[in-house]
């Protein structure tokens, strides 16, 4: 990649998990009423034919990884399990009163924190406690987040157990000075055993993440570590640009110098090798930082053109509803987003209270809706189109002219009615994408809460 174009283009930006971004919700403009209409809506629309996803999210570790950007609580006091799994009950429960019919479940993933920090039997408890109020959609696909050093075979046994199939080991790197600079030391070993136990206990995806741009990170040990990775064979891969934004995430991000991070031209030649070792190792690149096996299922996903993007990320499929449990956890509707109570403690009283625990969403305007499908179809798809009078609003070709440059950079193909992004420009889609957010370009936040785009 030409290095002036990541000099030009490398600005702080959404990384687009939702249109509009958290930044631009309007949060006076839904109340619990207008939330809860917006789920019996959602859920009337299509419970029977495709489904709900819920993510849990279970937010205790026992240490802090000063890399990362998640919502969690450090504690090493494992009493804290029972009264939190009480309380998303409970948050299910309060969610049940609403529907009208028995759920179908399609989709569960639990994440963190680390999910694993919680026991066999308290993980079984909710995901028994949900499925009691519930059925199982066709073609369901469970999954959860784990860590290499406190994931047992008993926890493998147990979720398997529960109907899941896919599980995601965080790696990050397996340079020891990279580890203990970001406070997550595990060993090859460790990895390579859960690995295994995943693949004995019958598991059918196994992803690993992995991050570039880490302090102390060089190009010998991103290499060093994806060799490694291919020896276990992961069926998945995400590829993460480390971001950083300590002003935001508090004192974690501080645990290192700004001066031990890689150069910008440094860091996305990581990203450059290791795009090519996973090429090379037969892994084929979805969306923006996810790499699957042709066998895998997101693969088969890209390929059939129904890969979607949430809060979670990269998915097989979408349901029209996903219900976020717990603490911090974000629910899209489709017509609406609602966050909860971002503290514990907060999120416990209220959800024992029988109350749903948003503190905070956003209702889309029909405007939102149809931006929100341009950005979903460039990220996934690499392409959209607006021949359809459903697919046009006012400003599109405000919005195509912020992109003129770009596409004399041969970042972006602009025809009469659609927009295509090369292979090559892919790392740019968080860019291209900017140019559709109308409420962006209204307003220009503070950059600081984003990170960079490359």
């Amino acid at each position: 990649m030409q290095s002036h174009l990541i000099q030009k283009y490398n600005i702080p930006g959404p990384r687009y998990t939702s249109y509009p971004t958290v930044p631009y919700w309007d949060d006076g403009a839904i109340s619990s009423d207008g939330w809860k209409e917006s789920v019996v809506q959602a859920f009337s629309e299509s419970n029977t034919t495709e489904g709900i996803s819920l993510y849990i999210h279970l937010p205790f570790c026992e240490s802090l990884c000063t890399f990362c950007g998640c919502h969690k609580r450090i504690t090493k006091r494992h009493d804290v399990e029972a009264p939190y799994i009480d309380a998303v009950l409970n948050e299910w429960r309060s969610y049940r009163a609403l529907f009208s019919e028995p759920p179908r479940i399609k989709e569960i993933h639990l994440g963190g924190g680390t999910p694993t920090f919680f026991s066999p039997d308290q993980l079984k408890r909710s995901i028994n406690g949900i499925m009691s109020q519930a059925e199982l959609a066709e073609d369901y696909e469970f999954s959860f987040e784990a860590h290499p050093n406190n994931t047992t075979l008993e926890h493998l046994k147990a979720l398997y157990e529960l109907g899941f199939r896919r599980c995601s080991f965080g790696v990050q790197d397996y340079d020891p000075v990279v580890q203990k600079s970001i406070n997550r030391i595990q060993s090859f070993e460790q990895v390579r055993q859960v690995t295994d136990w995943a693949r004995e206990t019958g598991y059918t995806s196994i992803s690993h993440d992995l991050v570039f741009g880490l302090p102390h990170q060089t190009l010998e040990n991103v290499v060093d570590t994806i060799n490694k990775t291919n020896e276990l064979i992961p069926d998945r891969l995400a590829f993460y640009s480390y971001a950083h934004v300590p002003w935001i995430k508090g004192t974690g991000q501080r645990g290192f110098s700004e001066a031990d991070l890689p150069a910008n031209e440094v860091k996305r030649g990581l990203y450059e090798t290791g795009k090519k070792m996973f090429s090379e190792f037969g892994y084929e690149e979805i969306g923006m930082d996810h790499f699957a096996q042709k066998s895998d299922s997101l693969f088969d996903s890209m390929k059939n053109r129904k890969l979607h993007r949430n809060f979670m990320g990269y998915t097989a499929s979408k349901t029209h509803l996903m219900i976020g449990l717990g603490m911090s956890s974000i629910s899209d509707s489709w017509y609406a987003f609602a966050q909860n109570e971002k503290t514990v403690a907060e999120y416990e009283a209220r959800a024992n209270r029988g109350e749903l625990t948003v503190f905070r969403g956003h209702l889309l305007t029909d405007e939102d809706r149809i931006i929100r499908q341009h950005i979903l179809n460039i990220m996934c798809l690499f392409e959209t189109s607006w021949d359809k009078a459903e697919n046009q609003f006012p400003e599109l070709n405000d919005c195509l002219q912020k992109l003129e440059e770009m596409e004399a950079d041969g970042l972006v193909k602009i025809g009469k009615n659609e927009l295509t992004v090369p292979e090559h420009a892919r790392p740019f889609v968080r860019n291209i994408c900017m140019a559709f957010d109308l409420r962006l370009l209204r307003k220009a936040p503070d950059t600081r809460i984003f990170s960079m785009t490359i």
